[in-house]
């Protein structure tokens, strides 16, 4: 029985294309990776509420890049197959606790199976708009980026997820789909209560990605594109599952010696937005090392369909590379609100927003190591 069991299974992988053999053979021990990030920034914030008083803050949720702690593993299974597992847990350095909603391993938490014709994930994982974005945003998850003006790019993972990825010859292509996107509840602040899984409405809080990159040692180029389906208690306007949040993306780089340029348009259509539910970002960026330091700059813009509400984002940051791991680093942002646009020029933390029409700068200066 046990060996009809094995079998059975390996039909079904090669039938994927994951598995050029047909039976099961060696098997090895796995091995496990402990990595992570501990990024602490201490951050001044001006006009922040409505009596426009300044801020001064250790943030919680990211500096140059959101502190984690994760567990990477890979077993070989013979004939060029192989199983992976990664879970990673983001941390508030400012406190030592959870970030994600306090999830244990909130960032990611997943189950693989690779082989030549690519990688099928079980799990927790990042959406196919993140992989797309990730060249060719210059700053990524920095206290001043691209999350600003559109917050779910900080958080474009999903619960429930299987996905797909594969590439071949500076081509990759993959797709996520998730029977229930996000099964935190809405008593938790890193969560949207859009669970899912129900059998009383099979299209609640589902969710599907899909992207298509090239990339060579000069340059590279991706598309992306991202649906969130609502479901009956959902927060941020999709209270039911008729309604989605749609956001496409073209973006690309050119490497110029060991600089970098970089450039990205997304659209985006959010049915929950009754009175904006259309809206364009845009953003163009630069890096240049030089010796021990990285100077990178990038300028944001995000403005409405049919609205004069629009927001502008200027950010330079300064890196100096202490060692390959660790490094100091300076962090300017300033934001520009028109019409009733309310951007903050920080989303390292919660609670720092202007009022409507009313610009802010940020500045923070911290402490980066990887391990």
């Amino acid at each position: 029985m046990q060996r009809k069991i094995k079998s059975s299974m390996a039909a079904a992988i090669a039938l994927l294309g994951l598995y050029p053999g047909l039976f099961l053979q060696a098997h090895g021990q796995t091995s496990v990776q402990v990595y992570g990030v501990l990024d602490t920034a201490v951050e001044y914030i001006n006009h922040v509420g409505a009596d426009r008083s300044g801020l001064t803050r250790m943030p919680s949720l990211t500096g140059s890049m959101p502190s984690r702690l994760g567990f990477r593993g890979r077993e070989e299974l013979g004939s060029g197959l192989s199983a992976g597992f990664t879970l990673e847990m983001g941390i508030a350095p400012d406190t030592g606790g959870l970030n994600q909603g306090g999830r244990g391993f909130g960032r990611q938490a997943f189950v693989s199976l690779s082989g030549a014709g690519g990688t099928l994930g079980l799990g927790r994982q990042y959406s196919m708009l993140f992989w797309s974005l990730l060249d060719a945003d210059i700053l990524g998850a920095n206290m001043q980026g691209l999350a600003n003006l559109d917050s779910y790019l900080a958080n474009a993972r999903s619960d429930n997820t299987i996905s797909y990825k594969s590439s071949l010859a500076g081509l990759s292509w993959g797709a996520t789909y998730s029977w229930g996107r996000d099964s935190v509840n809405a008593g938790n602040a890193g969560g949207t209560n859009c669970p899912g899984e129900s059998s009383q409405d099979a299209k609640a809080c589902r969710a599907w990605s899909a992207m298509l990159k090239y990339d060579s040692a000069a340059w590279g180029l991706a598309l992306g594109h991202d649906m969130l389906r609502g479901g009956s208690a959902a927060l941020f306007g999709l209270d039911s599952s008729t309604k989605r949040d749609r956001r496409t993306t073209v973006n690309g780089y050119a490497k110029l010696g060991g600089a970098k340029i970089s450039a990205g348009y997304m659209v985006r259509t959010n049915d929950g937005d009754a009175a904006q539910p259309r809206s364009r970002l845009w953003f163009v960026g630069g890096r240049y090392p030089l010796g021990h330091w990285v100077f990178d700059a990038q300028y944001q813009q995000i403005r409405y369909q049919g609205s004069a509400d629009k927001g502008q984002l200027l950010v330079l940051r300064s890196s100096y590379q202490l060692s390959k791991r660790t490094a100091v680093y300076a962090s300017l942002g300033y934001v520009k609100n028109s019409g009733n646009a309310a951007f903050g020029a920080s989303s390292a933390q919660g609670g720092g927003l202007p009022v409507a029409g009313v610009n802010q700068t940020s500045l923070g200066l911290g402490l980066h190591h990887s391990f």
